[in-house]
């Protein structure tokens, strides 16, 4: 099968309404807004988990406080990272998927990936680094890059072990990272190595397919 035009495909996933009409299991209880941001020429590709209320509110990923931490930890400023040929941003839901009964975020929709991640990542080059923020696409960017016997294991186990995995294979690199949530402020509290050993590496290996 013939990989898909991106540009059409984008316009695709971003009409998508799945979740409202055909869901598996309950339907989004708001409208769609798909959010993403992939260019063709982009080197590095951030994998987040889902958006939030803000992001559902802006349109444009990681506009909260979660993304000012990520900003930092990546070394870039928010006009590089929302320049969609330098930074790539595609979360494992594309759309918000609600809050649970205690005010919590949903994981992201089961749909998005068997219906658009595939394609998507098949329709472009494959990107020189990719740093998947959270469990979620951990799990699927560790299977779809051959790196099963990382995937295993919960979110601390995997950032733990980042030095092995970022050394697995050379293109593309993969950097697993928790998520930038204030709520995992304990979390970087409890595991100093993350800003001290970590952060420097991902800011060098950014600078370097930035310049």
């Amino acid at each position: 099968m013939p990989a898909d035009d991106l540009d059409a495909l984008l316009t695709e996933i971003r009409a998508c309404r799945f979740c409202v009409e055909t869901p598996r299991g309950k339907p989004l209880p708001h409208a769609p807004r798909p959010v993403l941001h992939v260019g063709p020429r982009a080197k590095i590709l951030i994998a987040g988990q889902a958006p939030g209320t803000k992001v559902h509110g802006s349109g444009r990923s990681f506009t909260d406080a979660s993304g000012d931490r990520l900003r930092d930890w990546l070394g870039v400023s928010a006009e590089t990272f929302y320049d969609p040929d330098r930074i790539a941003v595609a979360a494992m839901g594309f759309c918000f998927p609600g809050q649970d009964g205690k005010g919590g975020d949903l994981p992201p929709r089961r749909e998005c990936a068997g219906l658009w991640h595939d394609r998507l990542f098949a329709a472009r080059a494959p990107f020189d680094l990719v740093v998947a923020v959270g469990a979620a696409a951990q799990a699927y960017h560790l299977r779809r890059l051959g790196l099963e016997r990382f995937a295993g294991g919960g979110l601390s186990e995997r950032v733990e072990r980042w030095r092995e995995i970022f050394d697995a294979r050379e293109n593309p690199r993969f950097l697993p990272l928790p998520h930038p949530s204030w709520r995992n402020t304990g979390w970087l509290k409890r595991h100093p190595w993350f800003e001290a050993d970590l952060v420097p590496v991902l800011r060098a290996e950014v600078a370097r397919l930035l310049g």
